[in-house]
């Protein structure tokens, strides 16, 4: 019987087998939470030119809670759970201790791109990347943040005095200055807010505009700030360092050479459609609005100096936060 012998036969199909391997998709698998929202759009940008530059053969697959916690991003980026994720830095300070650097309150009001800009030279840090490194993690780009502020369930603010005893939910540079006129850190997680706030288990969540927007906090409010100007929260996008050196060139660079126009979208996307509706839902839901006096401001910004000094000392022994904080403070006077 003629026919294709059997060795060339079975080279052939192992052969075509590992074409179709070499051919395959890659998916990598992206930890979210929430919903998609502005402080979402960097990923679903990323995601977007990078199927587009590969044609398909590269793709992030964005889950919003399906892979993980929140707080546990971190975690499964270290044990290659998933191969990119998504997670604030005051989620867990005492894991990535470098980064809060960039929360600390340095009373400075600086456009989104120029905070994406700090932050992004701020994860090159040797200090830094040292420190993710402990979770087998690469920092791959930002999402900036403006200046947060607050609102709150309780009758409207008459001084700083009041601050005492209020239960705000926020970031630890905030906190660190409103905590030294009295008020308490209370810890609740993002979806939960809004019914924390009704319930009385806080009184008050400070936020940058997107996050009050999406939990809705100032329908259940009396009152916000405008000029509160003590710092933001750090949320970076991290992948998994082993998954990100075994991609072949062509995808590793469609990814990292994406993120500086996902970026860009980000923070367009975010000045043109976040920041003017939310100040249109302070106005239509008829908040008090709190706007600090000059006299107040350098009152805070006094707070905040110690704060920034007992960050420094927190970590000293740690790793060079005196190095870090240096790095940090130069790139907001820039």
């Amino acid at each position: 019987m003629f026919g294709i012998p059997r060795t060339l036969l079975l080279s052939a199909i192992v052969g075509g087998l590992f074409a179709a391997d070499l051919h395959a998709a890659v998916e990598w698998n992206v930890s979210l939470w929430g919903k998609r929202r502005a402080f979402t759009e960097n990923v679903e940008k990323l995601a977007e030119l990078v199927e587009r530059k590969t044609g398909g053969e590269f793709k992030l697959n964005i889950s919003y809670g399906g892979l993980s916690k929140s707080r546990e991003n971190l975690d499964g980026i270290s044990i290659g759970a998933f191969e990119m994720a998504q997670f604030c830095s005051f989620y867990h300070t005492e894991k990535n201790p470098t980064i809060t650097v960039t929360e600390l309150p340095f009373s400075k009001n600086v456009s989104l791109a120029r905070i994406a800009d700090i932050y992004s030279e701020v994860y090159k840090h040797p200090i830094v990347v040292k420190d993710l490194a402990r979770w087998n993690a690469t920092l791959l780009m930002p999402t900036p943040l403006p200046q947060y502020n607050i609102v709150s369930k309780t009758e409207p603010l008459t001084g700083l005095a009041d601050f005492k005893g209020l239960r705000v939910r926020g970031p630890g540079g905030i906190m660190g200055v409103l905590g030294k006129l009295g008020a308490v850190k209370t810890s609740v997680p993002f979806s939960e807010v809004r019914q924390a706030m009704n319930s009385g288990v806080i009184d008050a969540a400070s936020f940058a505009p997107h996050a009050h927007l999406a939990t809705k906090s100032y329908k259940v409010g009396k009152w916000a700030t405008t000029n509160l100007n003590l710092g933001t929260a750090n949320c970076p996008v991290v992948v998994n360092s082993d998954a990100l050196k075994a991609l072949k060139p062509a995808y590793r660079e469609a990814l990292l050479g994406s993120v500086n126009e996902a970026i860009a979208y980000y923070v367009d996307n975010y000045n043109d459609n976040t920041t003017g509706k939310y100040d249109e839902e302070l106005k239509e839901s008829g908040l008090s609005l709190i706007t600090f006096t000059s006299q107040q401001t350098a009152e805070l910004n006094n707070l905040a100096e110690s704060v920034r000094a007992d960050w420094v000392n927190k970590y000293g022994e740690d790793f060079d936060a005196g190095a870090l904080f240096d790095f940090t403070v130069r790139l907001f006077d820039q």
